[in-house]
This record gives structure tokens, C-alpha cells and sequence, in this order.
């Protein structure tokens, strides 16, 4: 990797991070009406779109890794074009978690760290690999969207929209992936990205 790259690399974690994302596409659910949440509601609804905020920091870094150390063109232009959505993605949670008042999980360079690192070891093994990494995490996004949708406030419908949107990018990802050829990961390794996950969403929604 030139020093070029190394310093595009890096400015792209620096963005990730710390600037606001942008999304070409228009937010989902903003020409819906805002609805009356009491506290205890809007503090569910701005941990759970911190979660997912959060998963979305996490997305880019993997993609991110996982470019970095394919060895196909054809795939590394399809994380390109996941990864792009999932920065609209990011923008669209970003500013739900601001029209609620709540604030973007403290530990976000920290799950980029760890994404970045397990994004370059999936590339290390191999695309068909780093592919079977890729869609088995989206399909267990899209589980954890699901869940998502039945615990939000059935009228909170301007987050529902989003979270909606999301899971049908994470269909069209997951597929993306096992049409380039990604191979199936062994059951071991699916419940070990499960804990991984339990354990970076329960400590998202509080911290």
C-alpha cells in the first residue's frame, strides 16, 4: 500500500468517526409526522438507534478492512458500493439520534478499531471467505433489525422508517455477497460473531 493510500485510509476512519455522514438518498420517514414520546419511551428509541449507529461505525470499518485485503476487483467495488450505503445509513441514524436529543456511543473508535481488524482478517483468508463473513454478518443485522422493529413504538413511525430501509439494504448486501461467491462459515464461528455482537449492542444502548 502506498503512503497515498495509507493516508485516504486513514481520513476515511478520521470521517467515520468524528464528522457527520452524508446520505444521498432522503432520510426515511422525514415527511412523516414527529409523535409525542414520554421519557421512558425516547430513551429506548435513541438507545436503540444508538445501537444501530453504532453497528453502522462498525459496518465501514469492516468494509473498510475487508477492501483493503480482497484480492478480486469485482469484490472490493462491491464493499465500495455496500459501504457506500451504509454511510447513508449512518446519516440517517446520526440525525434521528439528534431529533430525539440523545447523543452517539462513546466507545465508536473503539468498535472501528475492532471492526478494522477483523475486516483485514477476513480479507486475509480469502474472498469467498471474506464474503461468507460479509453476509453472515448482514444476516445478522437484519435479525437484529427485526428485533428492532417489534421493540419501537408502534407511532414512532419516523424510526421505523429508517430501521425498515436499513434491513432491506442489509437483504440486498447479504445477497450482493453470495452472489460473488461466499462461502458458508462454520457454525462455531457464526455463534461467535453472535456473542460479539450481544455483547457491543448491550453496551452501545447504555454507554
Amino acid at each position: 500500500m502506498t503512503l497515498d493510500q495509507v493516508i485516504v485510509e486513514f481520513d476515511h476512519a478520521l470521517r467515520t468517526v468524528s464528522a457527520s455522514a452524508y446520505s444521498r438518498r432522503p432520510i426515511p420517514g422525514s415527511g412523516l409526522p414527529e409523535v409525542e414520546l414520554d421519557r421512558g419511551q425516547k430513551d429506548h428509541v435513541i438507545g436503540l438507534m444508538r445501537v444501530n449507529h453504532c453497528g453502522e461505525i462498525c459496518a465501514q470499518a469492516l468494509y473498510q478492512g475487508q477492501a483493503l485485503t480482497s484480492r478480486d476487483p469485482n469484490v472490493r467495488e462491491a464493499l465500495r458500493v455496500a459501504a457506500d450505503e451504509e454511510t447513508e445509513h449512518l446519516a440517517w441514524t446520526e440525525r434521528r439520534i439528534a431529533e430525539l436529543g440523545g447523543r452517539k456511543s462513546l466507545l465508536n473508535p473503539v468498535w472501528y478499531v475492532g471492526s478494522l481488524t477483523m475486516g483485514l482478517f477476513a480479507g486475509v483468508l480469502g474472498d469467498k471467505w471474506n464474503l461468507g463473513f460479509l453476509a453472515e454478518t448482514e444476516r445478522q443485522v437484519e435479525a437484529h433489525l427485526d428485533g428492532h422493529l417489534s421493540s419501537l413504538p408502534a407511532e414512532d413511525l419516523r424510526s421505523r422508517a429508517i430501521v425498515e430501509q436499513m434491513r432491506l439494504d442489509e437483504i440486498q448486501h447479504a445477497e450482493m455477497a453470495i452472489q460473488h461467491g461466499a462461502a458458508a462459515l462454520p457454525v462455531v464461528i457464526k455463534g461467535a460473531m453472535k456473542v460479539v455482537a450481544s455483547v457491543m449492542t448491550k453496551v452501545a444502548y447504555r454507554i
